[in-house]
């Protein structure tokens, strides 16, 4: 077997790090900096990208390894280096193309699990130089997206599988055996690792630990304090986005597909609309969202990835205020319409995402029940100038609007042609300048779950705070499956109890029965008004 081992100045290294972790000399505040996660609030939009060399097998990113043979192992760690060659790699496409998509911040896999390093570190032989390509993925990567004015963010993989190989441990996740907290050799390994990353390419905006961060993390904002830990420090939900709004900080991250690297067999990938109203959603509820690229192993990206990145960049470039420098409005949605809010203006933005499409040409009256227009109210469609229909010259497409006790009536038309046969099937966006809430939304109080064993069912008590200016409200719970699954990760979709209807503020409950034993559910509270459901924050319960 070939010997990859850390040289002796770098085991220093590593303990001189840990004790100046252990013992630092001024006083430091190991969180996040309040206004860079406003910062990273405004940014809305950030572009993941997984990779590593495993790409060449198409398979899943890193995790072939855990229950592998020895001989797959051997041959991973020592095989697969010397034919990974992305020779077609020129980052400066990449990142051109998520500018103008709108992207705010890339997070690019620095160490995934598998332990591989894509930059030429000096902790390891496990990396990038030692591979016919040689040249410092990382560096190029940030260099080129730093030039387009992109925030550069790295992954980081506390979990390290050639780590865990070479020291004769059997490779596996989120269990205590494997974690740095329990391996002082990976800790110390680690820190080395954030170290290099935090010296070695300037400036940071974001990093993402996936995995435990503690420690890591302490070093990152001791090296940086201007530096985002997402995950690690804010939630970060993975293929999913929370059925509530959150006024704070945090990232929705999914793939464009299935896979998160590149993986051919069996993938399936969400079209672009998919991924536009996904956008519009999490911006909605207050997060951003870290869309993912899996780039080929030859340093290209799937034409079917480079496509959905391009029809989200039209819809961004004639949309992306609405997206970026904006907080959740009073409502989420009114059913298919949603709203973002101007971070530091009273301007409004509904996004209308109908199922039935927008036709170019075509008027459309929609009223608004959570937003009130004022004397000063000005509404317009985004990316037309409200005068012209191309080719009907009788025809002004001029927006106007009336403020009437049920509501702001608006009446609009589209009027910009953006692909040749006037089918673009995505959302147009109302700009409704010096805007008020018409109403509160309805609140939801903690949500409790409790497990009988003697009945062998649920019982879940939640409280409605707030009807939202509805005369009754109907309330319920839900619940789904997490059994096995990661922190961050969610697959099944919710079930729901029966929905009960209540005409004032209340507690309520209601009884789960039949659910298997030894399986973990998450449960939460809803309350179905006339324009929204709104859910309540989540809690998890064990079932004996």
């Amino acid at each position: 077997m070939k010997q990859f081992s850390v040289p002796l100045i770098i085991c220093a290294a590593l303990a001189a790090g840990l004790s100046s972790l252990a013992a630092p000399t001024s006083p430091v505040i190991l969180t996040n900096r309040t206004d860079r996660l406003e910062w990273f609030r405004d940014q809305g939009f950030g572009l993941f990208i997984h990779w590593n060399l495993d790409s060449q097998l198409g398979s899943v990113i890193s995790h072939s390894m855990v229950g592998a043979s020895e001989d797959y192992l051997k041959r991973y760690v020592e095989e697969l280096p010397k034919t990974f060659n992305p020779r077609k790699f020129h980052p400066q496409d990449w990142a051109a193309l998520a500018k103008l998509a709108g992207v705010r911040y890339v997070v690019f896999t620095a160490k995934h699990h598998s332990g591989f390093c894509m930059w030429p570190t000096a902790t390891t032989d496990f990396n990038i130089k030692h591979t016919p390509f040689k040249r410092d993925i990382t560096g190029e990567l940030l260099g080129a997206f730093k030039e387009q004015g992109i925030a550069p963010g790295l992954y980081f993989s506390p979990d390290d599988f050639w780590w865990l190989y070479r020291n004769h441990k059997t490779l596996q996740r989120n269990i205590p055996d494997v974690q740095p907290a329990n391996n002082p050799g990976l800790m110390a390994y680690d820190l080395a690792q954030v170290r290099e990353l935090l010296t070695r390419y300037g400036p940071l905006d974001v990093l993402f630990f996936d995995g435990q961060a503690q420690g890591l993390r302490d070093l990152a904002w001791q090296l940086q304090p201007n530096v985002v830990v997402t995950r690690g420090a804010i939630n970060t939900p993975e293929q999913f986005i929370p059925g509530q709004a959150n006024d704070q900080a945090w990232e929705s991250c999914f793939t464009m597909g299935k896979a998160w690297g590149y993986q051919p067999t069996l993938e399936d990938y969400k079209d672009g609309g998919k991924v536009i109203a996904m956008l519009i959603e999490t911006r909605a509820k207050g997060g951003n969202l870290l869309l993912n690229l899996g780039p080929k192993p030859d340093g290209e990206l799937p034409i079917e990835q480079e496509e959905r990145l391009r029809e989200v960049a039209l819809w961004m470039f004639v949309n992306g205020e609405a997206i970026h420098d904006v907080r959740p409005w009073v409502l989420a949605n009114e059913k298919d319409i949603w709203f973002t809010k101007r971070k530091d203006a009273d301007t409004v933005y509904a996004f209308v995402k109908e199922q039935e499409r927008w036709k170019v040409g075509e008027w459309k009256d929609l009223v608004l029940q959570s937003v009130k227009a004022t004397d000063q109210t000005k509404v317009s469609v985004l990316g037309q100038n409200d005068k012209v229909l191309e080719y009907k010259a009788t025809v002004t497409p001029k927006t106007t609007w009336k403020q009437e006790p049920n509501g702001l009536h608006i009446h609009a038309m589209r009027a910009q042609r953006l692909d040749d046969l006037r089918q673009w099937p995505n959302p147009v966006v109302l700009k409704i300048t010096h805007a008020q809430p018409a109403l509160l939304p309805p609140r939801l109080g903690a949500v409790r779950a409790a497990w009988d064993s003697q009945a062998r069912l649920a019982r879940c008590t939640g409280v409605l705070d707030a009807l939202g200016g509805a005369d009754a409200v109907e309330v319920g719970f839900q619940y789904r499956d997490i059994t096995g699954l990661d922190t961050h990760e969610r697959r099944d979709n919710w079930q729901t109890t029966a929905l009960v209807r209540r005409t004032a503020p209340v507690q309520f409950s209601a009884e789960v029965p039949d659910l298997p034993p030894g399986r973990t559910y998450e449960f939460r509270s809803l309350a179905k008004h006339s324009l929204q459901t709104i859910y309540g924050s989540e809690t998890v319960l064990k079932t004996q």
